[in-house]
């Protein structure tokens, strides 16, 4: 697919159709993730796949607010997404700038777009969620404590009635050219 349509095609599902997402397909996600670039090539991020369906049922129902477990009723994976806490950003452990462990956060963003752009090449769709209680996350997954939770990216395909994507903003609306 070509990647302006990849682009365009990618939106926030909020209804899946319950068809399972095979493990290979989320691997393919996870390996163009990891090609994004990083904090001095520090490679923070990490993923925790909730893929067999008695765990994604266990997941949905202990993990996530009534909201999230409606929004994705039939999703069939999740992914958790966490970086390394106090690498990226920094040097021989102080930060090298006052963004600190943002830029875990931000390398992880990064990962996290190539993700679902992959998923969207291969047909799967995503919903990135942040409501969560990170220590309930953390002790599902087996999370340890040198790693920050930041999303549940909910993994399945999308149901025939979806929602069309909202419009987005202009060019001009949102940047501003020095010169």
């Amino acid at each position: 697919m070509e990647f302006q349509k990849v682009i365009e095609a990618r939106q926030s599902v909020r209804k899946f159709n319950g068809k399972q997402v095979s493990e290979d397909i989320i691997r393919e996600m996870i390996s163009a993730a990891k090609e994004a670039p990083s904090w001095k090539n520090s490679q923070t991020s990490r993923y925790y796949c909730v893929v067999s369906p008695d765990q994604v049922a266990k997941f949905r129902e202990t993990v996530l607010p009534v909201f999230n477990q409606n929004s994705t009723a039939d999703a069939t994976a999740y992914i958790v997404t966490t970086f390394k806490k106090g690498i990226a950003g920094f040097t021989q452990g102080t930060a090298d700038n006052e963004v600190g462990d943002g830029w875990g956060a931000y390398d992880l963003g990064l990962h996290d777009m190539l993700l679902c752009a992959k998923a969207v090449e291969l047909g799967v769709d995503t919903l990135i969620m942040g409501l969560r209680d990170a220590n309930v996350v953390a002790e599902f997954c087996g999370i340890p404590d040198d790693e920050q939770v930041m999303c549940i990216i909910a993994v399945g395909y999308r149901a025939d009635d979806v929602s069309k994507k909202p419009g987005r903003k202009a060019v001009d609306d949102i940047a501003k050219f020095v010169r």
